[in-house]
């Protein structure tokens, strides 16, 4: 739990029965340095402006095409660092971490106080009731046929507009619990009134942009290096990671199986899992620890043997895993 967080603002360590690292240890990993935050930032944006430019100086198909790719996985680092924000661990100001935390959802349809909101419910309820993220990651394995179905429609663009509604705050539709959640009435009514406000702000930018890209002469490139990878291979990126980082856990009532922490090539990481959120099982266990820190906190988990038996699989053992055939029941 962040140290200033309030009831009904906080987002509360998972340590359901797990041993834990020692206090003075976990408050050095979760110290933070705005200086690690801006450079994660910058990079996400040079890598960004870099891509943009280089397709549209080639302007074929075999510049196009890899670009979209390439933007797809940095509009999901932009969710990531948001994601950060959201927990107020992006940077030491409260308002500068909420001003670069909304820069950076807001042009890929991500409310980012709202997200908090949301956000809030999965760690604190994980796998539970209330959790809102079960229909995304929960039941795994399905099958190849069906992991394969689900992301082809997202590569489609068919689940777009059900994304951009779960980060405006939607209700999430939980198959293993009755009704609805509705996240937003779960917290202070200082958060859902700065949720309101960023969700209108999220809306307002997203009927401006195309507007002013027509205006300027550049609506091809912003609909095709823009909104189709948000709309396509961004969907796909987005439910890909959050499957590898809870399906087909072994035990939901554990902190150390019911997340998965996620190793592999560099590049492979950097493309699916940005910016350290493959550590998954350490960001549940201490969620104000900043993503840059999450290596150490592995590291140091290790160390002591605390994640003798978790789940830490190498990124083609978990592909192989969440792709299964289901269990058949006896």
């Amino acid at each position: 739990m962040t140290d200033d967080a309030t009831l009904g603002e906080e987002f509360r360590d998972d340590g359901r029965g797990a041993k834990t690292l020692p206090p003075s240890l976990i408050k050095a990993l979760s110290r933070q340095d705005d200086r690690k935050a801006w450079l994660s930032v910058l990079s996400l944006l040079a890598v960004l402006a870099a891509c943009i430019g280089a397709a549209v100086v080639w302007w074929t198909p075999w510049g196009i095409l890899p670009a979209i790719f390439i933007i797809a996985s940095r509009q999901q680092a932009c969710f990531v660092l948001a994601h950060d924000a959201a927990h107020y661990r992006l940077f030491k100001s409260r308002r500068l971490n909420d001003f670069v935390g909304r820069a950076l959802a807001t042009p890929v349809g991500i409310s980012m106080r709202t997200y908090r909101v949301v956000h809030r419910l999965h760690h604190n309820h994980l796998y539970g009731a209330q959790d809102p993220d079960i229909p995304l990651h929960g039941g795994y394995p399905r099958g190849r046929r069906y992991l394969i179905r689900k992301l082809l429609g997202d590569l489609t663009g068919r689940t777009a507009p059900k994304t951009f509604a779960y980060f405006l705050g939607a209700p999430a539709i939980n198959d293993e619990a009755p009704g609805s959640n509705r996240p937003l009435h779960d917290t202070t009514p200082a958060l859902r009134r700065a949720a309101r406000q960023d969700r209108l702000f999220v809306v307002g930018f997203h009927l401006g942009a195309p507007l002013l890209a027509l205006a300027t002469g550049h609506f091809l490139t912003y609909l095709i290096l823009w909104i189709l990878p948000l709309c396509t291979v961004l969907q796909a990126l987005l439910r890909f990671r959050a499957i590898c980082e809870h399906g087909a856990v072994k035990d939901q009532q554990s902190p150390l199986l019911a997340a998965r922490t996620n190793l592999g090539p560099a590049w492979l990481l950097w493309y699916l899992f940005p910016y350290k959120v493959n550590y998954h099982i350490e960001h549940h266990l201490y969620p104000a620890i900043p993503h840059y820190n999450l290596p150490a906190c592995h590291r140091e988990l290790q160390l002591r043997g605390l994640l003798d038996g978790a789940e830490v699989r190498h990124i083609f053992f978990t592909t192989e895993l969440v792709s299964a055939d289901p269990v058949p029941a006896i």
